[in-house]
């Protein structure tokens, strides 16, 4: 009988950055790749990105988007038109200067975000206001040369998804790059069961040639935020660069407004470290590559066609809706089988064994909320399935926007901030801030926080005060944090 690896994930209170590892390998989500900074996303890892890809892609094209695909190589010649923006990516980028066997007459950069090759095909498709709103998203790879690498957080090559709209007027392109901020904002609560504050960014931490980034930031169990989805309105900025003009309905030549938005694999990071224990990986049901497991036990040959029989049926019965994996692997005790699917985090386990049988029972048994194991008559055990699943997804996003609360505090005095950073721990410090870069960058080289939003309007947090570092007025509360 095959026996589970003997390694033990380590305690998150023991060491945080390590445990998050352990559950990455053990849970086999991801392995190093052999290129020093990069991952191989295993297929268990994988199965929760395509969740992860097929939820929001239904969502982006419910607003009218649809998806194509660019080339991985940019020109150096759109490097230089849009310097500004490109500044930001400058030391993190891949270059190319040699291909076929001979160096190339102009050096190719290897993307570390789209906008400028997809500006350059915005300007042969955009003539006529008829043309507009050209609404683009695009499935891919990026590569960023980072100098400090972890797995699903930050690597030198990962995938997203860029979503890039072509807008007639300035309104219309900030409805859009609020629309998508929204898109991320719920997918994040309703799907990854990750509560969220969003709202601007500030000048320093907005996207580089954006005039507005919206952000979502969530709460890991450390204490720290993670930047879980971005969208910007670029203004024309891309336009006048590319010299991307059409023409209005008043037959005026005119430049297109922009937005563009994305999330990449640090979702799956956000889902880690959200919800996982000292036991291993807790997914959401929704985002679950299997929502339940059915394991069959028996010990005697005879008993072995009948269980099995018994675990199609099951599976068969709770239909297409539900994900369902009937682990019939030989050589494995149940125990062995119990723990793996502990460690992948599957929501709940159906185990099957002739006792059960006889007695016309099912015992069940939670990966989170559950009471231990559950013995329940067979039709009643199937039928309370659905809701279970229901009720898991709700209390994980109940336990994690309660810890975030207990995390979160109203700071109006220095002191007090000082103290909540460097001695308890942090979190989230709603604080009033003058709205300067340069208190922002005070702040930041004394604590190492940031600013990671301007809260939305609807978390109450517009009051009159004063500024926690300069003691000036100012008129709302941000959320400052240390930050992934």
């Amino acid at each position: 009988m095959a026996q589970r690896d003997e390694k033990k994930i380590t305690k998150r209170e023991e060491d945080y950055s390590k445990w998050f590892h352990d559950i990455i390998l053990q849970a086999k989500l991801a392995d190093y790749a052999p290129v020093k900074g990069c991952m191989v996303i295993r297929p268990h890892g994988y199965a929760i990105w395509e969740l992860i890809q097929k939820n929001l892609d239904d969502e982006f094209k419910k607003t009218g988007v649809q998806n194509g695909y660019f080339p991985l190589f940019i020109p150096e010649e759109y490097i230089e038109r849009e310097k500004e923006h490109f500044a930001g990516f400058a030391p993190e980028c891949a270059v190319v200067t040699e291909g076929g066997g001979s160096e190339l007459t102009e050096r190719l950069y290897v993307r570390p975000t789209s906008e400028m090759i997809i500006w350059s095909m915005y300007k042969k498709w955009i003539q006529s206001h008829r043309d507009l709103p050209l609404l683009m998203n695009q499935w891919c790879n990026v590569v960023r040369w980072e100098k400090r690498t972890r797995l699903f957080l930050r690597t030198s090559e990962f995938l997203w998804q860029e979503g890039h709209t072509a807008h007639a007027n300035e309104e219309e392109a900030r409805e859009r790059t609020l629309q998508m901020i929204k898109v991320y904002r719920d997918f994040s609560e309703k799907v990854m069961a990750v509560p969220v504050y969003w709202g601007p960014k500030t000048d320093n931490e907005k996207f580089k040639g954006a005039i507005e980034t919206l952000s979502i930031e969530a709460m890991m169990q450390d204490g720290k935020a993670l930047q879980a989805g971005t969208s910007h309105y670029l203004g024309e900025n891309f336009a006048r660069a590319f010299d991307v003009q059409f023409q209005s309905k008043d037959g005026k030549l005119e430049y297109v407004q922009a937005t563009s938005w994305g999330v990449s694999t640090r979702l799956i990071g956000s889902l880690i470290m959200s919800h996982s224990d000292d036991q291993g990986l807790i997914l959401p049901p929704k985002l679950a590559p299997v929502e339940v497991v059915v394991v069959p036990i028996y010990r005697k040959d005879h008993e072995k066609a009948v269980v099995m029989e018994e675990c199609q049926k099951i599976k068969e019965t709770l239909g297409d809706g539900i994900r369902v994996h009937v682990d019939d692997r030989e050589g494995y005790k149940p125990g062995y089988k119990f723990n793996e699917w502990e460690l992948k985090g599957v929501p709940l386990r159906i185990e099957v064994g002739p006792k059960d049988l006889e007695k016309g029972q099912l015992c069940l048994a939670q990966r989170f909320g559950g009471s231990g194991k559950e013995f329940i008559p067979r039709d009643e055990a199937i039928a309370s399935i659905p809701k279970r699943l229901e009720s898991i997804q709700d209390q994980l996003f109940q336990r994690a926007l309660d810890y975030r609360k207990s995390r979160t505090r109203v700071i109006d005095d220095l002191d007090e901030f000082r103290t909540f950073f460097t001695e308890e721990g942090g979190g989230f410090a709603l604080c009033h801030w003058n709205g300067s870069g340069e208190v922002e960058k005070k702040l930041s080289d004394e604590f190492k926080t940031t600013i990671r939003c301007i809260p939305d309007d609807s978390f109450g947090l517009i009051e009159d005060g004063k500024c926690i570092y300069s003691g000036e007025p100012s008129s709302r509360r941000v959320v400052m944090a240390l930050a992934y």
